[in-house]
């Protein structure tokens, strides 16, 4: 009977400390989820590297320069394919543009480039207003400004008129909103603005407005594709003119990003490829083409 009484009480005593235990470790889960939650609550968590470089392909992305960062950029632009063998499809041609971007703060960046295209040189600033982030600021987007002013030095030719120096000049303002959907994903939308000091046409508009979309998905960890477009707006399309499509690829090799592309568009400043492309892909009016970017630490390490 003390016996049977032993084994009772030995049996009793283990099911009351598994209760025990599992009590005590559902407590502690709740209290690590409970940590957990408060902890992202209390602290924000932002965004970074919605897009690798500050170019998508021939317009900006989202992203600014780090502070005391310096990136050299060298674009290429080809003829046609449509051109044919005897031009090795489009090769024997080329414009190329040749930039200099530097990051005043993590937030502000500024540049000025030289393209062949008419010959223009162009200058911009860049600055981001808002980034995404959760935790405890929620923000969905982010949001930089670019304004860009466009020089034209190219000579008028035999033209009669004399146009005074502000005929070559164009302005662009452009507000890109950003979102990172995933790792591999992140998309942009480009509301823009165009000034032209001189319109060629009595009929066309000085001002133009128009709407960019793009896009990047990763392949690898340093490959991805990206696709840009502009849309030009019912009103202020330039006649003889097409919208700006232009599909690539990113490879990135340590300090260099490499972007290899085609586009139906030659010029790499915003008011050129923006409202003067005249390419067709379905004609065959593709121009392949790269940029290169190679950026400088040249501030101070910290210790």
């Amino acid at each position: 009977m003390l016996q049977k009484k032993l084994i009772l009480f030995c049996c009793v005593f283990a099911s009351l400390n598994q209760c025990v235990k599992a009590q005590n470790t559902t407590d502690t889960t709740d209290l690590m989820d409970r940590l957990e939650i408060e902890t992202t609550n209390s602290t924000t968590e932002y965004a970074a590297a919605t897009f690798k470089t500050s170019r998508l392909i021939n317009g900006h992305t989202i992203e600014t320069l780090g502070k005391a960062v310096l990136d050299v950029k060298i674009s290429h632009r080809f003829g046609t394919l449509n051109n044919g063998a005897y031009q090795l499809f489009g090769l024997d041609n080329a414009t190329m543009r040749m930039g200099l971007d530097f990051g005043i703060t993590n937030n502000l960046m500024v540049g000025i480039g030289r393209s062949t295209y008419q010959k223009t040189f162009d200058a911009f600033f860049k600055v981001k207003i808002l980034r995404q982030s959760s935790g405890k600021k929620k923000m969905p987007v982010s949001i930089s400004y670019v304004p860009t002013i466009a020089i034209r030095t190219l000579d008028w030719g035999d033209s009669i008129n004399k146009y005074p120096f502000s005929s070559r000049v164009s302005y662009t303002h452009q507000l890109i909103i950003a979102r990172k959907f995933s790792e591999a994903l992140s998309l942009q939308i480009m509301p823009t603005f165009i000034h032209r000091n001189l319109s060629p046409l009595i009929a066309e508009p000085n001002d133009l407005l128009a709407i960019g979309i793009g896009g990047r998905q990763k392949l690898t960890k340093r490959t991805s594709f990206n696709l840009e477009y502009y849309y030009m707006l019912p009103g202020y399309k330039i006649k003889g003119t097409t919208n700006s499509l232009s599909v690539g690829f990113d490879i990135e090799t340590g300090g260099h990003v490499f972007q290899l592309h085609f586009t139906n568009t030659r010029a790499m400043t915003e008011k050129n490829f923006i409202s003067e492309t005249t390419g067709k892909w379905q004609k065959g009016d593709i121009l392949f083409g790269f940029n290169i970017s190679r950026v400088f630490n040249i501030g101070k390490k910290k210790s």
